[in-house]
């Protein structure tokens, strides 16, 4: 479906603000990605966030043929830089695909610094994820300044923006068109080009996809808090 045409393939970093959805965005990603025949992993350098983490996920993932980059078992819970050698080896022997989830703002994005000499040369894509309806992403100043911070601390360049307009379970299709507008507006400002947008699943049918000059990667929500129930990985749109 040409919506979800999304092109994107070797090394793909997902940064952001937290609470921008950025751990969403990198599972949906692989899922949509493996769907379409390639050869994904994702690697778990999210260090901040106790609940939303591609970790939470691995078995899911791991069912659907994504290989998942994690710390040994015992550290699963620890905040702690220990990911680096696993993610060292998944970027010195990259798949088709290989996303790593990073944590939020510029702290998260501190632990990149380190693999700094393994991505030396090569073609890598770091994405910006930016949710105009959360805290310092609703101006166009606060999306340069986020992006500034974590620029400084990963001692990376962002290259790309991707629009994650949403109030959880409160979004309609009129926040994804209100978003893509700001986050166009953003694109434009920032000179970079505008990779893909969101939209829950469940929405799609609402939407005017022809409005859109980009893909849409439809979102089923995985990594919810322990209190509710994530849907069923790769269900739904994801297997168009």
């Amino acid at each position: 479906m040409k919506h979800l045409n999304i092109h994107l393939s070797g090394i793909v970093i997902i940064v952001g603000n937290y609470g921008s959805g950025k751990t969403e965005i990198a599972v949906n990603l692989a899922i949509h990605k493996r769907q379409s025949g390639l050869h994904v992993r994702i690697g778990d350098l999210d260090l901040v966030n106790p609940y939303f983490r591609t970790r939470e996920a691995k078995a899911a993932l791991n069912a659907l043929g994504i290989d998942v980059v994690l710390p040994p078992a015992k550290y699963f819970h620890a905040d702690l830089p220990i990911l680096t050698p696993a993610i060292a080896g998944m970027i010195q022997a990259p798949a088709q695909l290989s996303i790593l989830d990073v944590g939020g703002d510029d702290v998260g994005a501190t632990v990149l610094a380190s693999l700094a000499d393994k991505l030396k040369g090569k073609p890598i894509r770091v994405l910006q994820v930016v949710n105009p309806f959360r805290p310092f992403t609703h101006t166009l100043e606060g999306c340069l300044k986020i992006r500034k911070e974590i620029e400084i601390a990963s001692k990376l360049e962002i290259n790309g923006i991707v629009g994650n307009a949403n109030l959880i379970d409160d979004t309609v299709a009129d926040d994804i068109t209100s978003g893509y507008d700001f986050v166009s507006a953003y694109a434009a400002e920032s000179r970079l080009p505008l990779e893909f947008i969101t939209a829950p699943e469940s929405l799609m049918p609402e939407l005017d996809l022809s409005r859109f000059s980009c893909p849409v990667l439809p979102i089923l929500r995985q990594l919810v808090p322990p209190w509710k129930k994530a849907v069923t990985l790769g269900s739904g749109h994801l297997k168009s």
